[in-house]
C-alpha cells in the first residue's frame, strides 16, 4: 500500500484484501446463464468475456472505454491511434453489446471532446441516439495554447423507442436566488419550509454539478479516469428500474456495479486489470457499509456545495468470518 497523508481518504488494497477478494472474481470459459454472473466482477478482456454472455439480459449499458489517448491503466497502457483505427475498434466490442441488450434497453457512453466524433458514427449504427450529455470535470490541467480542456460527453442510446425514463428520480434541487410568490402569498415552483430557498428542476443535457473524486473523498481510488458515483447514479435512476440489471463493460475501479448497488439494481462488471477487480469488490464490501452517494440526499441531486459533507470516520473492511 502507498503510503498517504493522515487526511487523504484514498482506497487502498492491503495484501490480504487483494487475495481475498481475488477469489471472489469470475472468469469465464463457457456461455453462462444470467444467474451464474449476477452481481459478479468478471475478470478478462472484454472482447473474450463478452462472447460467453447471455443474450437479452440487460436493462442498461453503461461504458466507460479508454479514449483516444495513450493512458496508462496500472500498467496496461492503451496508445492513441488514428481515428479510423479507433472506431473500428470501438465497433470491434459494441457490435458483441448488441445482442445481451433487452429490446427495452438504453445505452450510456462517455467520451471526451476528440473521442466523440469518432463514437458518434459508430453508435449510429447501433443505436437510437437520444441525446448528448455534457458534464462539466472541473478538474485538469490548464494549457499555454489551447483552451483547457474542462468537459467531458456522454452519449444517451436506446434500442428502441420503449425505454424506461424516471425523470423525477434525476431532478436538481437548486437555490432560488430571487425566489417568486403568487398572488395569494405562496412560493411559485420552489420550497420556503427552511432557511435557503430551493427548487426542483428538470434535468438537462448540461450538468455542472458534479465534482470529480480526489483525495479527501471516501470513494477516491488512484484509477486515473474514476467516474464519480454521482455521476453515475444520475444515469441509473434515469434509465433503470429497481433490480434491473446493469451492465459495465469496462468496470475499471467499480464505480458502476458499486452505485448500481447502493440504488438496488443488479449489476455485471467487466475488467481486465486484476487490481482494479479487487479494488471494485473492496467498494462493494463497503457499500453495505455506506450506501450514501455524495451530492444525492433526500430523493434528490444538489448542485455543487450546496449539501454539506459529513464527516465520517475512515472507512473499515470487517473482518471475514
Amino acid at each position: 500500500m502507498k503510503t498517504r497523508a493522515p487526511r487523504n481518504r484514498t482506497l487502498d488494497l492491503t495484501p490480504e484484501e487483494r487475495d481475498r477478494f481475488l477469489q471472489q472474481l469470475v472468469c469465464l470459459e463457457r456461455t453462462i446463464s444470467a444467474a451464474d454472473i449476477l452481481n459478479k466482477t468478471i475478470c478478462q478482456d472484454v472482447l473474450v468475456a463478452l462472447s460467453y454472455l447471455p443474450p437479452n439480459f440487460v436493462d442498461l449499458l453503461i461504458v466507460d472505454p479508454p479514449y483516444n489517448l495513450t493512458k496508462d491503466f496500472n500498467g496496461k497502457v492503451f496508445k492513441q491511434c488514428d481515428r479510423a483505427t479507433y472506431a473500428d475498434w470501438l465497433d470491434s466490442w459494441i457490435a458483441q453489446l448488441i445482442p445481451l441488450l433487452k429490446p427495452s434497453a438504453s445505452a450510456y457512453f462517455c467520451a471526451d471532446w476528440a473521442t466523440s466524433t469518432a463514437m458518434y458514427p459508430v453508435l449510429e449504427k447501433h443505436f437510437l441516439i437520444k441525446n448528448r450529455i455534457t458534464w462539466e470535470r472541473e478538474k485538469g490541467r490548464g494549457a499555454q495554447a489551447n483552451w483547457k480542456n474542462a468537459s467531458e460527453d456522454i452519449w444517451f442510446c436506446t434500442v428502441s423507442d420503449r425505454h424506461t425514463f424516471n425523470v423525477d428520480a434525476v431532478k436538481l434541487k437548486r437555490q432560488v436566488m430571487a425566489p417568486y410568490r403568487n398572488s395569494a402569498g405562496q412560493p411559485k415552483d420552489w420550497d420556503d419550509s427552511g432557511p435557503e430557498h430551493y427548487r426542483l428542476t428538470h434535468p438537462s443535457n448540461l450538468w455542472t454539478d458534479i465534482t470529480v473524486p480526489f483525495w479527501s473523498m471516501s470513494e477516491n481510488t488512484d484509477h486515473p479516469t474514476q467516474k464519480p458515483e454521482k455521476l453515475i447514479a444520475k444515469l441509473i435512476l434515469a434509465s433503470s428500474s429497481p433490480n434491473d440489471v446493469v451492465l459495465d463493460p469496462f468496470l475499471g475501479s467499480g464505480t458502476t456495479s458499486v452505485v448500481a448497488k447502493k440504488l438496488g439494481r443488479q449489476y455485471v462488471g467487466i475488467e481486465q486489470n486484476v487490481d482494479y477487480c479487487c479494488l471494485a469488490e473492496k467498494r462493494l464490501v463497503l457499500a453495505d457499509i455506506d450506501p450514501t452517494i455524495q451530492g444525492y440526499a433526500d430523493g434528490v441531486f444538489w448542485e455543487r456545495n450546496t449539501l454539506a459533507v459529513r464527516n465520517r470516520p475512515p472507512k473499515t473492511i470487517p473482518p471475514k468470518s
